[in-house]
């Protein structure tokens, strides 16, 4: 049921009146909304893809190069859609913060990452002298 005018005119001054407010939370509510493209991307692309394999395998069984090369091309073509959407988010939680430049993600409290990161960090901490 598609909102009436003065509902939609509300919902709209809520969200600018959100974004005024708190942007930071507005953005991340934004951000929701890219990982939900990001996922249907990929869900496309992996469909793409296994529609390129029936076709790279028809054209094998038909003797038909040309179905076979439009097989690997769209096999191709679609791994990189996938690969994009899942550097553009689809791989983080919503609520995990994206990984800054050093690599490491914001978050201060809980330690995450691999055993080898975590000794890592333990060695630095250890050679500069504040170790817990």
């Amino acid at each position: 049921m598609p909102l009436s005018d003065e509902e939609a005119r509300l919902l709209h001054q809520l969200e600018q009146s959100l974004a005024a407010e708190d942007p930071d939370f507005a953005s991340t509510l934004r951000g929701s909304k890219f990982m939900a493209h990001n996922r249907r991307i990929a869900v496309l692309a992996i469909l793409g893809f296994l529609g390129g394999v029936v076709l790279l395998f028809a054209g094998a069984v038909s003797a038909m190069t040309w179905l076979g090369v439009v097989g690997f091309v769209a096999m191709l073509a679609t791994a990189y859609l996938f690969m994009n959407a899942w550097k553009s988010g689809i791989g983080r939680r919503d609520e995990e913060p994206a990984p800054s430049a050093s690599g490491r993600s914001g978050r201060a409290g809980k330690q995450s990452g691999t055993f080898v990161d975590r000794m890592e960090e333990r060695w630095q901490r250890r050679r500069d002298g504040d170790e817990r």
